[in-house]
């Protein structure tokens, strides 16, 4: 309703009230089955990553919770400790994807509409799942430094030993 008048207008002519609350409803009804559809394929998602060497293969879903393990062969030599690294970073690579994916699918069936909510909703998923940045190999470990290079190893403090003076008068006891 923009113009001052156009509530008397609606007075006057029940017939056009009642056209345009029909219309208004039918937006509303649109709008919630867009919403219903954007909720339905959001669930449906699933996004997969694996460990570089295939050891390890994680899928989320949208929540990002997991739905599925595999392991390769790859992962029966891994110390366990190097396993569950491998585990946990996989998940979180999977995870990185949620926002971007949930936006895809926002705009897909919403297209520009509540651009604010929208904003919320997936700074929320970013920063729940935030994105994965490149790690870098680990640097090799250091050579072990020849004698010659190497600082003489610390010693251990020698243990002062008291030696009672021979003239008892001077003791502080």
């Amino acid at each position: 309703m923009t113009g001052g008048n156009e509530l008397g207008e609606l007075m006057l002519d029940p017939d056009e009230a009642q056209r345009k609350m029909d219309r208004w409803a039918a937006g509303l009804e649109e709008k919630a089955q867009r919403y219903a559809a954007a909720q339905e394929r959001t669930e449906q998602l699933r996004l997969t990553a694996a460990s570089s060497d295939g050891a390890v293969k994680i899928t989320v879903g949208a929540d990002g919770g997991v739905t599925d393990i595999e392991f390769g062969n790859k992962a029966r030599t891994y110390p366990l400790e190097e396993l569950s690294r491998q585990i946990l970073q996989t998940m979180h690579q999977a995870q990185a994807g949620i926002a971007g994916q949930v936006a895809e699918v926002m705009q897909e069936s919403l297209g520009d509409e509540d651009q604010e909510t929208r904003a919320l909703m997936i700074g929320t998923l970013r920063s729940r799942f935030p994105e994965i940045e490149e790690e870098e190999p680990p640097a090799p470990p250091a050579p072990p430094a020849s004698s010659a290079d190497a600082p003489p190893p610390p010693q251990a403090p020698r243990e002062k030993r008291h030696e009672a003076p021979e003239d008892e008068e001077n003791s502080p006891w």
